[in-house]
């Protein structure tokens, strides 16, 4: 005999069928081709063409060597001059439009359905949010970024090189790209991603977006093409991070081995760099095999704890009272600033010839191609992990948490490095090599330079090349089941030799690029699948609105009062329904989970 929780349990998800699932005959993965005797599930159009595609990127880039990293450069440049202004515009739209999702009245709405249940602690979906979402990039622009804006201060804040002013401007302008603005991409996919996935019963992959604008179509050829541009945005994104994490990783090696120790001396090579993404791969491919509880969960967490002990020590054995007053200086800076600097082109002041400002072509637009072209993975990724969040503790929680956590990172990092020049503890050290170096090299350096000028250098500077490396592991993880998803009809859970095959694929793409283009060329492929993917979203913040309002709709309505009726009779659920808002939980002293 079925127990109480048991039919309670039925009830609540024939309900969310009955009354929030779409009138379809299609089920999730039903077309799927199973190969290899059930070790690949895969979709019989997606997964072949997503290859297909990779494979021709691949084929060019390598043929054409230097001619491919030619026209990447170009495809970089003509891009960020052209749809600069169409970038600043979209990630505005998407910041304004997923906060406006968390305070209106569609904040109570859970993922999931009204009862649906947290799968992850929020220290652990906090953890993997972190080493999924920024934290190679944040190794390495940490230091770089406020050391360049120092030397070349943004024309938005009229600083003069190399004055407290250009400090303060560094530090504001670095916050504004590590932000609330990044979040808001990510937490806008994840959030359609989750809902319409979750909520709906639809396929966890982009398609499924577009059900209030396509319906069944979502099955055919436009929803092929959605989930092939997701793929090909995803696997270059990720990529571009892979690159910047192994040639960082290569430094390190190279730079406290050498430099600091003494004890090895390893160049800085792509050969090496490729060498370290097949080594790095290699444990990616092990963890991803253990899956998302036994392997991704596990290693974000340690990933986050590194993270700390890294960022402690620096906070306590470096000028720890600049950096408490660095960061509320900076950050006022950010936030009073934050609307004009927001919407700054620089196309009034730009120079003859260009249409923006030198930062904002060369860094802003940049990172909001590279933003939105890897939000299909990190907002999948996200989408995947918090079923059981309302709405709004979903927003607060992607948008809010990670930007406090940047703005101390950067600070911590970055203000260490800016105290050096202007308190003069090392500063020549830091500018000498930053003036001297060609910039790519300072790039990959600038943390290990930054960190020798403190107590006990060598050991945190082997602890950052290990942070890089887990991150390095994290992403590739996450990323291999993000595009498992996507391959695989949208499925939740996919063969073990398929999540093996992606994240092998994945380190594969990475070194060929790195060998075939270099940096640039990841770049330019980052950027480049960024433009389509921007229409995409801009789409989806209508048809997420129009998912999220039926939805409100119908828990506002008799027949859903109806139903919850019927299960507040099963003894052991107390319902209220005081305010409207739907209160479920276990007489037993169980939790009690609310839409609130």
């Amino acid at each position: 005999m079925a127990s109480s929780d048991d039919t309670t349990g039925e009830m609540s998800d024939g309900l969310q069928v009955e009354l929030f699932h779409p009138d379809s005959d299609r089920e999730v993965g039903d077309t799927n081709k199973e190969l290899l005797g059930g070790r690949f599930d895969i979709h019989p159009i997606v997964f072949p063409g997503a290859l297909l595609l990779i494979v021709l990127f691949i084929a060019v880039t390598v043929i054409l060597g230097d001619q491919a990293a030619g026209a990447f450069a170009a495809t970089k440049s003509f891009i960020e001059s052209t749809f600069g202004w169409f970038y600043l515009l979209a990630v505005n739209v998407f910041l304004i439009t997923i906060v406006y999702f968390a305070v209106s009245k569609y904040g109570s709405i859970r993922i999931g359905g009204v009862e649906a249940e947290k799968e992850f602690s929020t220290f652990a979906w906090m953890a993997m949010l972190f080493s999924a979402g920024m934290g190679i990039g944040l190794m390495f622009f940490s230091v770089t970024e406020p050391v360049v804006y120092f030397n070349s201060p943004p024309a938005f804040f009229g600083a003069e090189a190399g004055t407290a002013a250009a400090g303060t401007a560094a530090l504001a302008q670095t916050f504004f790209h590590w932000g609330l603005s990044p979040w808001a991409i990510y937490g806008l996919v994840g959030l359609g991603l989750a809902f319409f996935s979750f909520n709906r019963g639809l396929p966890l992959t982009f398609r499924s977006i577009f059900w209030p604008l396509l319906g069944d179509r979502i099955y055919g050829w436009p929803g092929h093409i959605i989930d092939l541009v997701s793929v090909f945005a995803t696997l270059f994104g990720l990529c571009t991070s892979l690159g910047l994490g192994v040639a960082q990783v290569n430094s390190g090696i190279s730079y406290v081995g050498g430099d600091m120790l003494g004890i090895i001396d390893i160049p800085i090579t792509t050969a090496i760099q490729i060498v370290l993404i097949a080594g790095i791969t290699l444990i990616a491919v092990m963890s991803v095999a253990a899956g998302l509880d036994g392997g991704v969960k596990r290693l974000s967490t340690v990933n986050l704890y590194l993270m700390l002990l890294l960022l402690g020590f620096l906070f306590i054995v470096g000028p720890t009272l600049f950096i408490v007053g660095s960061m509320a200086e900076g950050l006022g800076a950010y936030i009073g600033n934050f609307l004009s600097l927001s919407l700054f082109t620089g196309t009034l002041g730009a120079t003859a010839g260009n249409t923006l400002d030198s930062t904002v072509s060369g860094w802003t637009v940049f990172y909001w191609g590279w933003w939105i072209a890897w939000s299909p993975f990190v907002g999948m990724f996200i989408a995947r992990i918090s079923k059981g969040r309302t709405v709004r503790e979903f927003v607060l929680g992607v948008l809010v948490l990670p930007t406090l956590f940047s703005v101390v990172w950067l600070s911590t990092f970055g203000g260490s490095a800016l105290a050096t020049a202007l308190q003069g503890s090392g500063g020549g050290a830091i500018m000498s090599a930053y003036s001297s170096m060609e910039y790519a090299t300072f790039e990959t350096l600038g943390m290990f330079i930054m960190l020798e000028q403190y107590p006990l250098g060598a050991i945190s500077g082997i602890l950052a090349t290990l942070l890089v490396v887990t991150f390095f592991v994290t992403s590739s993880d996450s990323g291999s089941l993000v595009i498992d998803h996507l391959t695989s009809g949208g499925k939740h859970d996919v063969p073990r030799a398929q999540r093996v095959f992606w994240a092998t694929t994945e380190g594969i793409v990475a070194a060929v690029l790195l060998w075939g283009g270099g940096l640039t060329g990841l770049q330019a492929a980052a950027i480049s699948t960024g433009l389509p993917f921007a229409v995409i979203l801009l789409v989806m913040c209508y048809t997420v609105y129009l998912g999220l309002d039926n939805e409100y709709t119908i828990l506002e309505s008799e027949a859903f009062r109806e139903q919850i009726d019927q299960i507040s009779d099963q003894e052991d659920v107390a319902v209220d329904r005081t305010g409207g808002d739907v209160v479920t939980g276990v007489s037993d002293g169980g939790d009690t989970t609310s839409d609130d």
